[in-house]
Formats: C-alpha cells, sequence, structure tokens
C-alpha cells in the first residue's frame, strides 16, 4: 500500500488549501482513512479520519474548519481546511487505519503572512 499526499504549500492566515491523498496497492473502501499533522517539537496528532460509510471524527482542534472526504472511485481522500490559522502549520500526511496501519509521506503546510 502506498498512500501520495499533495496540495500542501504556502497560505496565509484565514485562507484555505485542500490536500488530497491517492491510495495505491492493495486497498479497500472498507478501510478507515484519516488525516494526522505533526508540527516542529510536537507529538503527531489525528486531525480527522473517515470511515467507509463516511462517518467522520474530528479534533477538536480543527472542528468547524476541517472537512474530510472521500472518493472510493479514485482511491482517493481529501481535507478541506478553511480559516486556517498559523497553529495550524505542520506537515499533513495521510493514514490508513488498520494491521498493518500504512503511513504516507507528508505535504508542508504553511500558514503564515
Amino acid at each position: 500500500v502506498q498512500l501520495q499526499a499533495s496540495g500542501g504549500g504556502l497560505v496565509q492566515p484565514g485562507g484555505s488549501l485542500r490536500l488530497s491523498c491517492l491510495a495505491s496497492g492493495k486497498i479497500s473502501s472498507q478501510n478507515v482513512m484519516g488525516w494526522s499533522r505533526q508540527a516542529p517539537g510536537k507529538q503527531r496528532e489525528l486531525v480527522a479520519s473517515i470511515g467507509s460509510a463516511g462517518y467522520t471524527i474530528y479534533a477538536d482542534s480543527v472542528k468547524g474548519r476541517f472537512t474530510i472526504s472521500r472518493d472510493n472511485a479514485k482511491n482517493t481522500v481529501y481535507l478541506q481546511m478553511n480559516s486556517l490559522k498559523p497553529e495550524d502549520t505542520a506537515v499533513y500526511s495521510c493514514t490508513m487505519f488498520g494491521s498493518p496501519r500504512y503511513w504516507g509521506q507528508g505535504t508542508q503546510v504553511t500558514v503564515s503572512s
């Protein structure tokens, strides 16, 4: 299984970005998928997850601002990030839950004026 994230970049506070994660290999639409982030000097944080039926869970820090979605036909998971804050600056990675659990390479998101 390979997970490839894209869509990061530099954005001003209050701006928006949309991240994409393309999954390839032995995957199933039943897998729970998620996005996590890690800022320098901080622990990795799971910010959002989505189940096969579309059930979503968000960290309190992003609730109301971030939206996770998936397109099973395209094997892609998205993270729409609105009202971005400087504290959202981190490397964002997608993950597939299961045994084993898979992680993809991250994409840098920088929120700065």
